[in-house]
Parts: C-alpha cells; structure tokens; sequence
C-alpha cells in the first residue's frame, strides 16, 4: 500500500496531470512526466488499488444546471446523543442538494455546504427539511455571494 511519503516523483506528476484533467490516457499522461503508457497504468493501478486515487469524475456546472444560489449552513442539534447524531446524518446523506457536510468544533455541530435554485429552494431546504427534523435546534444559513476559488485539487507541493 503506497503511502505518501513513499510516494516518488513519477507518482506525485502521474496524480497532478490527473488532477488537472482525469480524461489523459495512459499515453498522455506518460508523455507529460516521462513515462511509458504501460508503466503508466501500472503506477495508476497501483495508486487506485491503494486508495490514492479514489475516483474520476464529471465537473457539471451548477449555474447552467439551474442551481444559482450555493449556501453554507451551520446546524446546531437539538442534543448531543448518538442517536440524534445519528438521525441527522442520516437525514443529511438522503438530501440531494446536500454537496458536503462536516462535523465541526466550534458554536455550530455541523456545517452543510448545499446549492440550490433559488431564494425559495433554500427557504423549503431550510425551513421545511432542516428546522422541523427532531434531530435540529438551529439552523443558520450564509448565501455565497462570490467564489473566489473553487478547486477540488490536493495540494501536492512541488516535489515532482
């Protein structure tokens, strides 16, 4: 099983091309960092059946999917059993507009990063989804206003 520090400078290229374009072939990509389509693979199968490479996927635009507004929301639960824990990330994995949700430190218990369609989309995700669910207290909701970067890219450093 690779680990990342057992991770030479073939690897870390052969993962910063895919992060820049997961479509490359095996020839492409070994083209860029000095590599032969076949040992290309290799290492890709390698870094995939390690767990490195964990999936490939589309990049859709929300915008022109009708989704216009992205929303940041904290929630705080009603109280901190396992079991209302539980009922919250089950809720939570069920709801389709919900991209990422994470359990945090701090005033809130979780922050939800959701995008909707609109003004009315939010208000029906928040006030008839959220708030009502035995599991919720409070719901605080922040609209994004203006991305200033967007980037699923690990940061791989320049070692490669």
């Amino acid at each position: 099983m690779h680990e990342s520090s057992a991770l030479d400078v073939l690897d870390l290229r052969l993962l910063r091309a895919l992060q820049e374009d997961a479509r490359l072939t095996n020839q492409q990509i070994g083209e860029r960092i000095g590599l032969s389509a076949s040992q290309c693979s290799r290492r890709r199968a390698a870094l995939e059946a390690a767990g490195l490479i964990r999936g490939y996927h589309a990049e859709l635009d929300a915008e022109r999917l009708g989704l216009h507004l992205l929303v940041f929301i904290q929630v705080t639960l009603a109280s901190h059993s396992g079991d209302n824990a539980r009922r919250f990330r089950d809720l939570v994995s069920r709801l389709e507009e919900v991209q990422e949700a994470y359990a945090m430190t701090g005033d809130a218990d979780y922050l939800i990063k959701a995008v909707v369609p609109d003004l009315k989309g939010l208000s029906v995700l928040v006030n008839d989804v959220l708030l009502p669910h035995e599991s919720v207290a409070r719901v605080r909701s922040s609209i994004v206003l203006d991305r200033l970067k967007a980037s699923g890219s690990l940061p791989l450093g320049r070692r490669g």
